[in-house]
């Protein structure tokens, strides 16, 4: 059976967009609908042997395990370069006809396409492009995800749904994402009754999984902008559910949690870390419970201190922040599942799958 296709937006970025639709479409994938992907609007590219992908294109690629054909599962990807000649030029990229051929393909070899936004609903007006005008150059229905709440949520729904009403285009559910676990039977309650007023299905109010906010090793280095000192190689397998100043090891943080992360200057580090080390030895863990260590300051780290670094492949990042400016830029950091993080994707699936009705959008194609 051919189903209409699915356009998923979100009211901002960092809503939980992507993971949303890792969820939709490995869901679909299980009830056995054949099911297809595209990012037709990009700004994040990555360049794959001379092509040019959106880069959440590979996450999609790995789970439904297609050949990456750019100008089909990301047929146009907007670089901020490309402004002014938009501008001057409207009509010289073709980005319309691009989208089009996307659809045309994508439908005629899948039951049903799901087509990820980007950014805001507004991402793209400057080409003719905003999510809204996408969708209906797609002919299709959104389902729209917003950060959970009551008030604030109702309210930026109104402010995102304007521009897909201005086109036509049918919402025909929400995902609230991203809610404390205890709020939502309250929230459920009132978003429900507000948006049925309005005929707007909920289809599923999806909790905030602390797992999901883990970020790795190399994401910390990339928020520094370090230098890599040692065991380069493991940024992309460390994920860092912890952060411990070097001068305050808690040895109760230690005994419950894993996967901590050491920030201190170099005159604190060989005390924290000889800290670590003797709580292992009367715990008899062989495993460091470190992901990773940050110093600041200058100097050079004392013959123990590297030893244990390396023999326990913990990578190591020198920065130019003082202790309490590493802290704060890890804090601001704006965690994105990619390929580097199965467990995030695994438990993705898992949420959507719990907590979203995907029968209400499964919608036959007349």
């Amino acid at each position: 059976m051919k189903y209409k296709n699915i356009y998923v937006a979100a009211s901002n970025q960092h809503v939980g967009k992507t993971t949303s639709t890792l969820g939709l479409v490995s869901c679909m994938m299980q009830k056995g609908v054949n099911v297809g992907y595209c990012k037709p609007v990009g700004q994040k590219f990555l360049d794959l042997h001379n092509l040019f992908v959106d880069k959440d294109t590979l996450l999609f690629a790995d789970l439904i395990d297609f050949d990456i054909s750019p100008e089909i599962h990301s047929p146009v990807v907007l670089p901020s370069s490309t402004v002014r000649q938009l501008i001057d030029e409207p009509q010289s990229m073709g980005f319309e006809q691009k989208i089009i051929n996307a659809k045309n393909h994508l439908n005629s070899v899948h039951d049903l396409t799901i087509f990820e936004g980007t950014g805001h609903p507004g991402v793209g007006s400057v080409a003719g492009l905003s999510n809204a005008q996408v969708a209906k150059m797609l002919d299709a229905s959104v389902v729209m995800i917003l950060e959970g709440g009551i008030g604030s949520t109702i309210d930026m729904f109104h402010m995102c749904s304007a521009v897909f009403r201005e086109q036509d285009i049918p919402i025909i559910g929400l995902i609230i994402n991203k809610i404390r676990p205890d709020k939502i039977d309250k929230i459920a309650r009132y978003l429900k009754t507000h948006m049925g007023r309005l005929n707007i299905p909920v289809l599923g109010l999806v909790p905030y999984d602390e797992c999901l906010a883990y970020p790795l090793m190399s994401t910390v280095a990339d928020s520094l902008k370090g230098t890599v000192e040692l065991n380069e190689d493991y940024l992309d397998t460390n994920r860092v559910e912890n952060i411990l100043a070097g001068s305050l090891v808690d040895l109760k943080e230690l005994n419950t949690m894993q996967n901590h992360l050491i920030v201190a200057s170099i005159r604190t580090i060989g005390r924290a870390i000889k800290r670590v080390e003797n709580f292992c030895q009367t715990q008899g863990l062989d495993q460091s419970p470190l992901s990773g260590i940050i110093v600041t300051g200058e100097g050079k780290l004392d013959k123990s201190s590297y030893q244990y670094i390396n023999d326990h492949k913990i990578p190591l990042i020198r920065t130019n922040f003082d202790t309490f400016g590493v802290v704060i830029k890890i804090s601001k950091i704006e965690v994105k599942i990619n390929r580097h993080t199965p467990w995030k994707i695994s438990r993705a699936i898992e949420l959507i799958n719990e907590s979203v009705d995907l029968d209400q959008i499964l919608i036959p194609n007349s």
